[in-house]
């Protein structure tokens, strides 16, 4: 398959697949003689693996270690559950951080008339931490 069918099949543009071939989170395609990138279905299945991982908000780092996992038919389960529970304590982490963001705005706006005048508390109080 050339480049245009396993994006289409995978659901990763023929951009990225090329970035992931590059940065090395998927290994080098084989190459005709023309030097066009030839794939198989083995390199679908693996694109498709590494978009769900994107989907599920894994770093690049982190996709690279699951797919090494993933290809490691010795791996350890625990090996990968530890990833995928560290990565969802930072996930975790990240929705109280967002949910805080957003009571601080919430409050803020709610105390803003959002009127005419130029006195606003939502930029006073960003300003304020800058003093």
């Amino acid at each position: 398959m050339n480049i245009g069918q396993v994006a289409e099949a995978s659901g990763v543009s023929a951009k990225m697949i090329r970035h992931y071939e590059e940065i090395g989170v998927i290994p080098k395609i084989s190459r005709t003689l023309s030097g066009y990138r030839h794939y198989s279905e083995t390199d679908v299945h693996l694109l498709r693996f590494v978009r769900q991982a994107r989907d599920l908000g894994f770093s690049m780092e982190q996709i690279k270690m699951l797919v090494g996992l993933w290809r490691n038919k010795r791996r350890k389960s625990s090996e990968v559950k530890k990833l995928a529970l560290e990565h969802v304590e930072s996930l975790e982490t990240k929705i109280r951080q967002l949910s805080e963001m957003s009571k601080t705005l919430k409050h803020l706006a709610h105390c803003c008339h959002g009127d005419e005048r130029p006195e606003c508390p939502i930029l006073d109080s960003m300003g304020e931490k800058f003093s």
